[in-house]
């Protein structure tokens, strides 16, 4: 089943994704208020989902936490808005296709079969991200 992303006010037809390393099963409720996967682990005050499948894969390998990077088609449960993390100053636009939300995203299946990138290419994004976080640079949570 698909979410009708119009009745949130997106034109987004998805299908939708979220990258994490937890362990979840279709029917799970992913819930803002929890420690964020990135940075110093802040409580969001949102839950992150995508329409492609390469930002969910970047989302699945830089998550924090042990175990092998998992991604899991999503519905979302209420409004989502552009993620301004990745979108305007990053990529004008929304070219990732990337969203918050402040409702629940379901959990509909896991994605079996997705390519990881290079590890060089992971080992490059981590070093970039070392180096916000020593800048004091953290996600937009408000």
């Amino acid at each position: 089943m698909n979410v009708d992303p119009s009745r949130y006010g997106s034109t987004d037809p998805g299908p939708f994704y979220h990258g994490t390393k937890a362990e979840l099963q279709p029917g799970d409720l992913l819930v803002p208020g929890r420690n964020s996967n990135f940075g110093t682990g802040k409580v969001a005050n949102f839950i992150y989902l995508t329409a492609t499948l390469d930002a969910a894969t970047w989302a699945a390998e830089l998550a924090s936490g042990e175990g092998k990077g998992r991604i899991y088609r999503v519905n979302p449960t209420g409004p989502f808005e552009d993620d301004p993390n990745l979108t305007d100053k990053r990529f004008p636009g929304n070219p990732t296709r990337s969203y918050r939300t402040r409702a629940s995203l379901r959990v509909m299946e896991e994605v079996m079969g997705w390519q990881p990138h290079p590890p060089e290419r992971v080992r490059e994004m981590r070093r970039h991200l070392t180096e916000l976080e020593r800048q004091g640079i953290e996600a937009i949570n408000d």
